[in-house]
This record gives structure tokens, C-alpha cells and sequence, in this order.
């Protein structure tokens, strides 16, 4: 079945409303990656229910009340198993509480036809608001870049411009070593997907064992700009933004150089082992 254009840009999605308690805030903490010094009192903050300023990590809403894996449903129309998460943008407006319940409404923004064999690019956004208060806490956007589906006869732009990196050194950088067992701790902040679980899956997708999920190295960028740029202070990020360029594998060491242009930041993260950039064009916006 090929993509629809008028069908999948109309495509109604329901709304969803997430609970979520203290163990889910550190959880998703804990799957990033911090907590991995516990004398560190900028990590217990994300860590400890009872900590002084507790509260979530900023990019914890990308992890909360999504559609799911939609694109595997039939009437899409999309090869789903040749999509890949292409980009990430997370405007954050307020903060998320440290527990509660949020609901969030996702809409498909436009659908790019690439062109026969050269895919197509959708772009998805989601409202989050806290069901409580009505409080919009953050849009989520992504691109699904759906390999297999160009050709459909959509619109051929226009496309998302892609943050460009300071033509200079890079001001500083972060490492932070991620586990060995980090993609079995974040797929349990939402993200099942056996890819990042099963060897066996793993090695018939081509890798030779489970990957860690984008949206994971993507928290790792957010904690290495927080804690250079924001004083580890979860209110000053504003924005942060990325294209994801090549897998991680659990255990590698990602290393973010980091630009700073007053309020605007631009980053790229690269796998110190293997000298490979995984997280490209990044932009964050600080308070």
C-alpha cells in the first residue's frame, strides 16, 4: 500500500493521557545515564524523590503521552519497517512536574515525497499539557524519514532547514560514558522495541548487538547542555533540536562539543571509540 497523501495528512490521532509517578521521573533519569555518580548532588536532583529541587530531566517529555509506533498500523500507507527517526525538536514552555499526568495530542505537520526511491519525510508534532493545571508544558517534533515510500506524488518541499555549526572550535565539550545495560533501562520508559533488547533481533537488522534508542542519546546531549551550559538548573533549556546521523551502541562513550553564542547553543555529539559523529547539526536554546 503506498502513501495517501490526503489520508495521512488528515490522519486523526486520539488523545492521549499519560499518568506518571516520582519512580517514573528517576527511571527516565536513570536510563540516561545519570545517577552514575551519587555524590554528585546536580545528579541525586534527578535522582531522589527527596532531593532538594527534584524534578524531571527537560527532555523527559519526548518520552511522554505519544501516539506510538503508529507507522506499523495499515492504513498509513508506510513501509514501517524502513522508517528511521531522522530528527528531534523539543520546545519546552514550561516545566513538567515531577509527577502527575499530562495529555498530549499529536498531528502530522506535512509529508515530503523525496521522490521514487528516495523516500519521503514526515513531520510530526505533539502538544503536551498537564491535565491538572492545562499548563502547555512542551512541543515535541519529529521527522520520520520513511525509506521505502518516495514517489507517492506529495509535495516536494519545502523541507526543514537543518541548523548549521559554528565554522570555529568548539568552546567545550562533555563526556558521558553510557552503560552497558542503558538501553534495557530507558525502553522502559516507553520504548519496547526488541531492537534495543534482543541480540537475536539485533543481529538480523544488521548490527551486531541491540542499539541504543535514539531518543536515549538524545537525553545524553540534553544532561552534556545541561549541565555545561544551564548550570544543571532544568528550567534554563529551552529548546533543543538534532538530527540523529548513526547508531550508539550501549557502553560507548559520547563525547558533545558545544558552541556557545549567547542564548543559542550549537552541538554535535560524536562515539569517542569509533570517531563517528551520531548526533549532528544540534541547536539548544538556554535561559
Amino acid at each position: 500500500m503506498a502513501i495517501d497523501y490526503d489520508k495521512l495528512i488528515a490522519r486523526a490521532f486520539p488523545e492521549v493521557e499519560q499518568s506518571y509517578t516520582s519512580k517514573d521521573t528517576i527511571l527516565y533519569a536513570l536510563g540516561i545515564g545519570v545517577g552514575a555518580d551519587p555524590l554528585d548532588l546536580d545528579q541525586v536532583r534527578f535522582t531522589f524523590e527527596e532531593a532538594e529541587g527534584f524534578a524531571p530531566l527537560p527532555t523527559m517529555p519526548v518520552v511522554m503521552a505519544g501516539p506510538g509506533f503508529w507507522v506499523r498500523e495499515p492504513d498509513s500507507g508506510v513501509t514501517w519497517q524502513q522508517v528511521l527517526h531522522g530528527e528531534q525538536r523539543l520546545t519546552l514552555h514550561n516545566p513538567m512536574p515531577a509527577e502527575g499526568t499530562v495529555v498530549g495530542q499529536t498531528r502530522i505537520e506535512e509529508v515530503i515525497d523525496k521522490g521514487e526511491g528516495k523516500g519521503a519525510l514526515i513531520y510530526v508534532a505533539r502538544e503536551i499539557h498537564d491535565k491538572a493545571t492545562g499548563t502547555h508544558i512542551a512541543t515535541s517534533s519529529s521527522t520520520t524519514f520513511a525509506r521505502a515510500d518516495g514517489g507517492f506524488g506529495g509535495p516536494s518541499g519545502p523541507t526543514k532547514p537543518v541548523h548549521a555549526l559554528p565554522d570555529r572550535a568548539a568552546d567545550m565539550t562533555d563526556e558521558i560514558r553510557t552503560l552497558p545495560q542503558a538501553a534495557l533501562i530507558y525502553r522502559l520508559s516507553g520504548d519496547p522495541n526488541p531492537l534495543h533488547a534482543s541480540p537475536s533481533v539485533a543481529t538480523e537488522a544488521g548490527f551486531h548487538a541491540p542499539i541504543l534508542h535514539g531518543l536515549c542519546s538524545y537525553g545524553v546531549a540534553g544532561w552534556s547542555i545541561l549541565r555545561s551550559c544551564c548550570g544543571g538548573d532544568p528550567t534554563r533549556l529551552k529548546q533543543l533540536d538534532l538530527r540523529f546521523s548513526s547508531p550508539v551502541f550501549p557502553g560507548e562513550t559520547l563525547r558533545t562539543e558545544i558552541w556557545k553564542d549567547g542564548a543559542d547553543i550549537s552541538f554535535r555529539t560524536t562515539v569517542v571509540e569509533r570517531d563517528k559523529v551520531v548526533l549532528n547539526n544540534g541547536y539548544a536554546r538556554v535561559a
